[in-house]
C-alpha cells in the first residue's frame, strides 16, 4: 500500500536522499533551538535552496539576452534563508561569472539584493569601480544557472555584445584549430592507406569493414576514461588491439573475470594501470549489452565507472571479449564494508554519491541538459559498486541493464526477463508483479536495492550504535529459489 501511495512521487527519492544525506550535521544535536528554524510566509519550515555554487570563473556568456552558467556544480545551501545569487563582471577584456549562495539580509560586494524573492536571475547593472558590474538574485531551485540580462541593455549596449564575441571567439579557436588538425591528419591516413589497398580489396571486398567501424566508434565517440590525458593520447584509433598486460585477478563473477592490468605507452617502461573485464565467447550478449551501456556518451558521471575502450579477442583458449575501464584500487563496496568500519561522514560521502549515480542512471537527461536514455541496472548490489580513491562510489557491471527505449512495447518490458541477484530483488520483482505499463517501476526496483545497499552501509557505521557483521542471515536468500525467498521476505 505504502509503495502505490508513493509511486507517483518516487523521482524525489533521490533529491530528497542527496539533501537529507548533504545537510544532516556531522553529529546530530541533541535539541535544536529554535531561532535556527526558518519558515515561510505560511508556516511551513524551509529546506535550504539548491543553488549552482562555482564561485568565480570565466565565463563566454554568448547570447545577448541571456546565457547559462555552465556550472556543473549544484550545492544545498548551508542556510534555509539563504537564496542563489550569480555575479557576472568584464574587467581587462575577461568576463567572468560568479554563482554562490548568499543570505538576502546580509550585503553582497557592498549591494543589497532586493530581488532575492524573484524566481528567474534577472541581471541589474551595478556601478563598481572601472568595470562593468552586474548582479541578480533569486530563491528558486538552480535558478542562477540561467542568467538572464534586460532586453533593453543587451540591445542598447555594443560593448557588452563586442566583448561577449571577442571571448566566444577566443574560446573556439583551440578546439578549432585541434579539430583542423585531426581531419588533416585523417585525410593524410585515408590517403596513404588506399595506396596499400590489395587487389583483393580492389575487387569490391570489403574484409571486416564492420569490424574497423564498429571498434572505431567505441573509442572516439568514448571519453569516460580516467586514465591520465598522456595514456589517451596515445590510444591508436584503429584495428589494432591496444598494449595490455594483464596481472592479477581481482574479482570473479556469474559472466565475466577481472583483471588488474597494464595499458602500456607505446615502447616505454611507462603504463597506466587499467581493468580488464574479460568475457569468455559464451558471453558474447552480456559483453554486447554492457559494451551498447557504455558506448552511450551520455552516460559519463563521476559516479558510473569510466570506460576506455571495447575488443574482440583471439587467445589459445578460444575468442574472448574485452571490456577496458579505469581500475580502483579500494575495490568493491561490499568487500571494503568487509574490511572497515566506516565513519559518519564517510556514511554520507559513499550514501550520496550512489543515490548521485543512480539518479544520472536513470535520468532522462544529462547535467547539462542534453537528451539521455534511462537506464535501469537490475542487478544493483554492494559487491557491483566500486570505492574510489576518495571514498566515493560508482557503478559497475552494467551486463544485465536496460535501456528504457520509449518505443519498447510491454511485450518487450515482459520478455526482458526476471534478472538480478534474488536478495536485492524487490518484492514486486520476486512475486513477478512489475508493472509493466509503466516504465518507472523498473526504476522502483533500483531504488528498493539501493536501500538495501544503504542498509549494509549504515550497519557498518561506528555513529549509528552497535555494528553488525555485512554477512547477515538474509543473504541466504542468495543460495535459494524463488518461491524460497518469496516466503522469507514475508516472514
Amino acid at each position: 500500500m505504502g509503495r502505490g501511495l508513493l509511486g507517483g512521487l518516487w523521482p524525489l527519492h533521490i533529491v530528497l536522499w542527496t539533501r537529507i544525506a548533504s545537510t544532516i550535521p556531522p553529529h546530530v544535536p541533541k535539541s535544536v533551538n529554535s531561532d535556527v528554524m526558518v519558515t515561510d510566509d505560511n508556516g511551513a519550515v524551509k529546506l535550504p535552496q539548491l543553488c549552482k555554487f562555482c564561485d568565480v570563473r570565466l565565463s563566454t556568456c554568448d547570447s545577448q539576452k541571456s546565457c547559462w552558467s555552465n556550472c556543473s556544480i549544484t550545492a544545498i545551501c548551508e542556510k534555509p534563508q539563504e537564496v542563489c545569487v550569480a555575479v557576472w563582471r568584464k574587467n581587462d577584456e575577461n568576463i567572468t561569472l560568479e554563482t554562490v549562495c548568499h543570505d538576502p539580509k546580509i550585503a553582497y560586494h557592498g549591494f543589497v539584493l532586493d530581488d532575492a524573492a524573484s524566481p528567474e536571475c534577472v541581471m541589474k547593472e551595478k556601478k563598481g569601480s572601472g568595470e562593468t558590474f552586474f548582479m541578480c538574485s533569486c530563491s528558486s531551485e538552480e535558478c542562477n544557472d540561467h542568467i538572464i540580462f534586460s532586453e533593453e541593455y543587451a540591445t542598447n549596449n555594443p560593448d557588452l555584445l563586442l566583448v561577449i564575441f571577442q571571448v566566444t571567439g577566443v574560446s573556439l579557436l583551440p578546439p578549432l584549430g585541434i579539430a583542423i588538425a585531426v581531419i588533416v591528419t585523417f585525410y593524410c591516413y585515408r590517403v596513404h592507406r588506399q595506396q596499400k589497398l590489395s587487389p583483393a580489396w580492389d575487387s569490391g571486398k570489403p574484409r571486416k569493414l564492420m569490424e574497423f567501424s564498429e571498434h572505431l566508434a567505441i573509442i572516439l565517440e568514448d571519453d569516460r576514461s580516467d586514465i591520465s590525458s598522456t595514456c589517451a593520447n596515445n590510444i591508436n584509433h584503429n584495428t589494432e588491439l591496444l598494449p595490455i598486460e594483464l596481472d592479477t585477478l581481482v574479482g570473479k563473477g556469474r559472466f565475466a573475470e577481472v583483471y588488474k592490468a597494464k595499458l602500456r605507452q607505446n615502447t616505454s617502461e611507462q603504463f597506466e594501470t587499467v581493468a580488464v573485464k574479460i568475457f569468455p565467447y559464451e558471453e558474447y550478449a552480456s559483453w554486447k549489452t554492457e559494451k551498447d551501456i557504455f558506448s552511450d556518451i551520455n552516460l559519463k558521471h563521476e559516479n558510473i565507472l569510466q570506460f576506455l575502450t571495447a575488443e574482440e579477442r583471439k587467445t589459445e583458449l578460444g575468442k574472448q571479449y574485452w571490456l577496458i575501464t579505469a581500475f580502483h584500487a579500494k575495490g568493491n563496496l561490499q568487500e571494503y564494508l568487509t574490511r572497515h568500519v566506516i565513519s559518519w561522514e564517510d556514511l554520507r560521502r559513499l550514501g550520496g554519491s550512489l543515490a548521485r549515480g543512480i539518479a544520472h542512471l536513470h535520468s532522462d537527461h544529462t547535467l547539462c541538459g542534453r537528451p539521455k536514455m534511462p537506464i535501469v541496472h537490475r542487478d544493483l548490489k554492494s559487491s557491483n559498486i566500486l570505492v574510489k580513491g576518495d571514498l566515493t562510489c560508482c557503478l559497475c557491471d552494467f551486463g544485465l541493464s536496460l535501456r528504457l527505449d520509449p518505443t519498447l512495447s510491454v511485450d518487450d518490458l515482459a520478455n526482458s526477463g526476471q534478472v538480478g541477484t534474488a536478495r536485492y530483488m524487490a518484492p514486486e520483482v520476486l512475486e513477478s508483479r512489475m508493472n509493466l505499463e509503466n516504465v518507472e517501476s523498473f526504476k522502483q526496483t533500483d531504488v528498493y536495492s539501493m536501500a538495501l545497499v544503504l542498509w549494509e552501509m549504515t550497519s557498518r557505521c561506528s555513529a549509528v550504535g552497535a555494528r553488525h557483521s555485512i554477512n547477515v542471515s538474509w543473504r541466504l536468500c542468495s543460495c535459494l529459489p524463488l518461491w524460497q525467498c518469496r516466503q522469507l521476505l514475508k516472514a
